[in-house]
């Protein structure tokens, strides 16, 4: 297998999944501030031009951070970052939904349409005009995030999963990108602490080829 890693958020996600994991593979980093994945090579990876990607080992393709991490998985299932039951699976999959859908996709449109809007402008769709509006929106949805957390330490209770990963790559991307989250919050607050904490969170920062 081969990793097509990258500066970027959703890159940084698995590659904190990887450590995590334990898991060592090959990697090259695609250089997404010149533009690279979205030309050829990289396009015959990912037609959609997106990182990370993975290049399995008869010789197919995956993209999309999630369904690489379910990949992942599935091939190495411990320690478990999904689950190891169905009913485990299924919680850290309702929490991924949430931060995803609720919290972590408004961070990314805002940052395209408002601090990254010089690099995108002329790569993508955007709305400038929207940008305010989703910075509000997560925000608002990370109260509503908090007030549902029970006593952790993480999102599914005791078990630290790819859903605390997620949310926790996207805040700390929020705080560079002036996206920052209200420290006032009582429960995501010192999740964010705690999670910073593993030796994990700053070996992902910055991609550094074979883990």
């Amino acid at each position: 297998m081969l990793l097509y890693d990258a500066d970027s958020p959703a890159p940084r996600c698995l590659r904190m999944f990887l450590l995590e994991k334990g898991l060592a593979l090959p990697a090259v980093t695609v250089d997404v501030f010149a533009g690279d994945n979205r030309r050829p090579p990289f396009l015959a990876i990912n037609p959609a031009g997106q990182t990370p990607a993975l290049q399995c080992d008869d010789g197919t393709s995956l993209a999309e951070s999630v369904a690489i991490a379910e990949y992942l998985e599935e091939l190495h299932p411990t320690p478990a970052l999904i689950g190891s039951s169905a009913a485990e699976r299924a919680q850290t999959r309702q929490w991924w939904r949430r931060v995803e859908l609720n919290v972590t996709e408004f961070i990314h449109n805002a940052y395209h349409y408002a601090e990254g809007l010089a690099r995108f402008e002329n790569r993508i769709p955007v709305a400038p005009e929207a940008a305010a509006g989703l910075k509000r929106i997560a925000q608002d949805r990370l109260v509503w995030l908090d007030g549902m957390l029970g006593d952790g330490p993480y999102l599914c209770g005791p078990r630290f999963t790819a859903a605390d990963i997620w949310l926790y790559v996207w805040l700390d991307f929020g705080m560079a990108v002036r996206q920052p989250f209200d420290r006032r919050l009582p429960r995501i607050t010192p999740w964010f602490e705690r999670v910073a904490e593993r030796p994990s969170a700053a070996q992902s920062r910055q991609p550094h080829g074979a883990h």
